[in-house]
């Protein structure tokens, strides 16, 4: 029987990053089979490294994330093509309770403004 392989790419930790599986804990426990996504929290995110079934939990955690660290906007780069990861993407920002407002740049990507005071 052939062994099937995972065509997933292994992401090395980047400094300054979470786990989108267990925020705030970026060590590896060595058990070698983690499938746990790295996101570094910078001013801006490019969904394009993530698969699409990812993409909810990876901004969700980002949007966390950034307005932990006191970031007042954040770019979602989600590309232009037909508009579907957009639309999904402004699904999660609708009505978010960190989010003050967004809106397209018509370049593909999406920022968020967070609201003022708000808790996670």
């Amino acid at each position: 029987m052939a062994e099937q392989r995972s065509k997933r790419r292994a992401t090395p930790p980047l400094p300054d990053a979470v786990s989108a599986d267990n925020p705030g804990d970026d060590t590896d426990d060595g058990s070698g089979g983690s499938d746990v996504a790295v996101v570094p929290i910078e001013e801006s995110i490019d969904l394009h490294f993530f698969a699409p079934r990812d993409v909810p939990s990876v901004v969700e955690e980002y949007l966390r994330e950034a307005h932990a660290r006191g970031f007042a906007e954040v770019r979602i780069i989600h590309g232009r093509g037909k508009g579907v990861q957009r639309r999904r993407v402004h699904k999660i920002l609708e009505g978010h309770a960190l989010v003050g407002s967004f809106r397209s740049d018509g370049l593909g990507s999406t920022v968020v403004v967070f609201r003022r005071g708000s808790r996670g």
